[in-house]
């Protein structure tokens, strides 16, 4: 299947659904797949993300499943998100797949001007650095979350995204993809683009990773798809990332992993692994606690061992080193819209 025809499979679950959303007021294509032409093979295990702007009616929440053998994910955002270019001109998280989206259905004709404004604006450096600024944000953000008290390891994966979003500040500077399951992959190509590969491997210290071997991986990633095919059929509580632990969801959370640990990046997976298996971990340990400390605790102690996240002071000497370098990360951030001949005013 090419991602024009995806994209038309989206299309069409979008017209169909439209009237029966309360609030909606538009819809368009996000994600990896934006970034692809049309006659490109949609990726074996990618979803293909549309985002559903609502008004008048709190938003969040996503949903992913098969429509036409097309895995749509389905997200839901409030228009306040959409009030001006300026607005998402700065936001991370919206304007690299809003510059590039496919607006499926616009109905009040709100969207497609905000489109026009914002691909003209994106690659200006102020706008660059406001993207840069909200990522390194997040970061900070994360880092003094982390709480010895919470439940749950809540600290050890605050700091897995704290170490994670440091990719997105310089994906933001060189105007890639911010890509979540493989930010770091694609981390990487962005600095040997650049010159400057040799940062890549302080980024997967500050991961845990950089020392790891494929096997060890390997090892990690037949643990989470053991815990993953329990925690789909588990679930009963809701949970924000429950269609992400699901049958439909499989191949682009374990199958496609595995596909970039035999590519070589086997340490650049660890980022994911150990998002996965603390998501399927709060889904056993609400709902099927037993089975939890019985079977999977300690694969799941095993990883975070293996990341150098086993105790609270490991954690919080792992954050202060995120902390340190991200002046650095911002400095090399500066390089990168200081070399790109996209970003000019």
């Amino acid at each position: 299947m090419t991602v024009k025809q995806g994209r038309e499979a989206a299309r069409q679950w979008m017209v169909e659904e439209a009237g029966c959303i309360f609030g909606f007021c538009g819809a368009y294509t996000a994600g990896s797949t934006n970034w692809l032409p049309d006659e490109a093979g949609l990726p074996a295990g990618s979803d293909l993300d549309i985002m559903v702007v609502l008004d008048g009616r709190p938003a969040g929440g996503r949903c992913k499943f098969l429509y036409r053998d097309t895995l749509l994910e389905v997200s839901y955002l409030q228009k306040d998100q959409f009030q001006s270019p300026d607005q998402i001109l700065s936001d991370y998280h919206i304007a690299p797949s809003f510059r590039t989206a496919k607006i499926m259905l616009d109905p009040q004709g709100h969207l497609r001007p905000l489109l026009s404004s914002v691909s003209r604006d994106y690659a200006k450096p102020r706008w660059v650095r406001q993207r840069c600024t909200h990522a390194e944000a997040k970061i900070l953000e994360n880092l003094r979350s982390i709480d010895e008290h919470a439940s749950g390891h809540d600290h050890v994966i605050a700091c897995l995204f704290a170490a994670g979003i440091t990719t997105h500040v310089l994906l933001v500077a060189g105007l890639r993809n911010p890509t979540i399951r493989a930010r770091y992959v694609a981390v990487r190509e962005l600095l040997a683009d650049y010159g400057h590969f040799g940062f890549h491997e302080e980024l997967l210290e500050l991961l845990g990773s950089a020392r790891i071997s494929q096997e060890r991986v390997r090892h990690h990633l037949a643990n989470v798809a053991e815990i993953f095919d329990v925690a789909k059929e588990a679930i009963r509580t809701p949970f924000p990332f429950a269609s992400d632990i699901s049958d439909c969801a499989r191949p682009n959370v374990i199958d496609a992993s595995l596909e970039l640990i035999r590519r070589g990046y086997h340490r650049e997976m660890m980022f994911w692994i150990g998002v996965t298996h603390y998501r399927c971990r709060q889904v056993l340990w609400r709902d099927a606690p037993g089975i939890w400390t019985g079977r999977f605790q300690d694969s799941y102690e095993e990883l975070v061992g293996d990341l150098g996240l086993s105790t609270f002071t490991e954690v919080r000497r792992r954050g202060a080193g995120i902390e340190g370098i991200l002046p650095r990360v911002c400095d090399m951030a500066e390089r990168m819209i200081a070399a790109n001949h996209e970003i000019q005013d």
